[in-house]
């Protein structure tokens, strides 16, 4: 009969049930949730690394194993909240839109509707974001391009795709700054109007693109 042998875990591997890397995965995550909460209701210059550690109960060791500093940090922060708002805006898009009302109406709708539901996500998307400068603009390419794909549901390839992704990219500079300015002013008036006047604005730059 063979004899079993066991192999013990190397120490610290294991603590209270979770491996090495579900311990590191949850202090990430503490950390994304603090900074999130800190840049969504502080100015950037006013969060410290150890404002981000203290609130995420972590030390500064932990920190800099997932970030290289407070720049880092943001920038890494801002992209994943710019995933999650793409991710709900695409899903509430249907797959076959008839028309462009059916891509904007319902995409803009659930933007306006997330960033009210999480006004410090959207700080640090559209408010925080804004102070790196290259950050921006490849979120806005980025989203430009995120709009291109959506579209295709409805209108198919365009005939002039340069004239056609230059006019994407004004919508989305454009209906950033007018969300950027409601985010500022504290979200005032009713979030379904917003999401109508963006709707407007968004049908009536890209209508007359659809045809390029």
């Amino acid at each position: 009969m063979e004899e079993r042998t066991t192999v013990a875990p190397r120490r610290g591997e294991t603590y209270a049930g979770r491996s090495r890397q579900q311990r590191s995965s949850e202090r990430r995550d503490r950390i994304v949730a603090a900074a999130v909460h800190l840049f969504g209701t502080r100015d950037y210059e006013d969060v410290t690394v150890a404002d981000v550690c203290a609130a995420a109960k972590v030390s500064k060791r932990y920190f800099y194993e997932h970030f290289d500093d407070r720049a880092d940090l943001l920038l890494k922060v801002n992209r994943e909240q710019n995933e999650w708002l793409l991710s709900g805006i695409a899903a509430a898009v249907p797959e076959q839109p008839a028309n462009l009302a059916e891509v904007f109406g319902p995409a803009l709708h659930a933007l306006v509707g997330m960033l009210r539901s999480h006004p410090e996500s959207a700080r640090v998307i559209y408010v925080n974001a804004p102070r790196m400068e290259t950050r921006r603009r490849g979120v806005l390419r980025e989203d430009a391009q995120f709009v291109a794909k959506v579209l295709r549901r409805a209108t198919g390839e365009p005939k002039d795709r340069l004239a056609y992704d230059r006019t994407l990219l004004a919508l989305v500079a454009g209906l950033s700054e007018v969300i950027i300015h409601w985010i500022s002013q504290d979200m005032p008036g009713d979030p379904d109007q917003l999401a109508e006047h963006l709707t407007g604005i968004a049908l009536a730059l890209v209508g007359s693109a659809t045809s390029l």
